[in-house]
């Protein structure tokens, strides 16, 4: 058998390392053994839980949420371990909210790790919601469709106690299916933004998930995939900074730094993709500048595909080091949403294209022609012409209508 040592344990769980020596102590870690001072876990074991199989787990959030990063509980730029410290004493909360900065961080395989807890120990709601939702998040980068499953699976078998909870639960499967382009599903309140029947504590990232819904709509409508009376080419996509710029700044009042950095980049590809590149720019700076001092990576990563090469060029500005991090990240993200994200939608999304041919393949969808592709991108018209049949060629698609189901 495998082991690890109580340091190496601790990181796993995202406990401190005196909580795992009592553990052991305790004798509550299955297959732990002592040589003389010094105690060896197996590798394989999870982090018992606080209660007996007995009782019923009481182990409140101190938040009523799931997303305790999307919280005012992180409420300080760079101050993510002061928030860790101030949970330590509230075991699941403490390694939940540990997680969830790991996967902003684009740390999946410590992730993965405390994903598998929450679903294996006797955890509270919030804490098995949480950890469903990091299991899909997790198959988002390994492109697995069967994780995936397992992870909606085990959100939606979470003991509901009310209405309330129920909530919760809908939420978090439109959350995990907005990550994916997904949104054949969503209930009817979350289409109109109708939030009043969740905790306040869930309203920001409700919120950022809307936000996501709108920008799929305003993508299906420029790119004629669906049909909204009265409503066409980009008019809805020029129209939604309107509803997040207030969101923002309704962030910045609450001190809410991940909601914030979500809201800044999704209004910057809302305004990037109507044309207005400057005030793109001035979100994605402010949302490098919170992203950073915390090494949130994982964030900046998700956003990649839709600015081209600007959102590479604006991180390499403040920090030349962090680009070629959140670069290697997208190499393996891109990959495993592309996968994941094709087989959901059952569509086939090209993973061979470069940011350039990506750019124009967008533009194309979007109903521009050559001549003001050529325009937009500073390109030569002949350029932009040799770049499409290059799209055509890697991705098969012919008709440049279709470019939409591939990027």
């Amino acid at each position: 058998m495998e082991y690890i040592t109580v340091k190496q344990a601790a990181e796993k769980w995202g406990v401190t390392t005196r909580r795992v020596q009592m553990l052991c102590k305790d004798e509550k870690i299955k297959g732990v053994v002592r040589f003389g001072n010094i105690w060896k876990i197996p590798k394989s074991a999870v982090l018992p839980s606080s209660n007996s199989k007995n009782e019923e787990p009481h182990l409140p959030m101190p938040r009523k949420s799931p997303f305790l990063d999307m919280t005012n509980l992180y409420s300080r730029v760079g101050r993510a371990e002061e928030c860790e410290e101030m949970l330590i004493n509230q075991p699941e909360a403490h390694t939940l909210f540990i997680a969830q900065i790991e996967y902003r961080r684009g740390e999946i395989e410590r992730v993965y790790e405390k994903a598998r807890y929450f679903l294996q120990a006797h955890s509270g709601f919030y804490a098995i919601i949480g950890g469903g939702m990091l299991l899909a998040q997790c198959a988002i980068w390994r492109g697995d469709i069967f994780l995936w499953k397992e992870a909606k699976k085990h959100i939606f078998e979470a003991p509901c106690k009310d209405e309330h909870d129920r909530e919760i639960v809908s939420l978090t499967l439109a959350i995990i299916d907005s990550s994916v382009y997904d949104n054949k599903d969503y209930p009817e309140w979350f289409k109109l933004g109708n939030f009043e029947n969740l905790p306040a504590d869930a309203h920001p990232a409700a919120k950022v998930f809307y936000v996501k819904y709108l920008y799929m709509v305003a993508y299906a409508i420029a790119t004629g995939q669906i049909k909204l009376e009265g409503v066409e080419g980009l008019a809805l996509m020029r129209m939604i900074p309107n509803t997040i710029e207030p969101m923002i700044s309704q962030a910045v009042v609450d001190k809410t730094i991940v909601p914030e950095i979500f809201l800044r980049l999704s209004c910057a590809v809302a305004y990037y993709n109507s044309g207005l590149k400057d005030r793109a720019i001035l979100h994605i700076d402010k949302a490098i500048s919170l992203a950073l001092p915390d090494k949130l990576y994982g964030i900046l990563t998700e956003y990649m595909r839709h600015f081209g090469d600007l959102l590479e060029q604006r991180i390499a500005l403040q920090d030349k080091n962090s680009v070629e991090i959140v670069k290697g990240l997208y190499n393996i993200y891109s990959v495993g949403w592309s996968r994941l994200s094709g087989q959901v939608r059952d569509k086939i999304i090209a993973t061979n294209l470069d940011a350039k041919e990506r750019e124009i393949a967008k533009l194309s969808a979007f109903g521009f022609t050559v001549k003001e592709i050529a325009k937009m991108l500073h390109l030569s018209e002949s350029t932009v012409s040799h770049d499409i049949t290059k799209i055509i060629n890697k991705t098969g698609i012919l008709n440049k209508k279709e470019f939409a189901y591939i990027i």
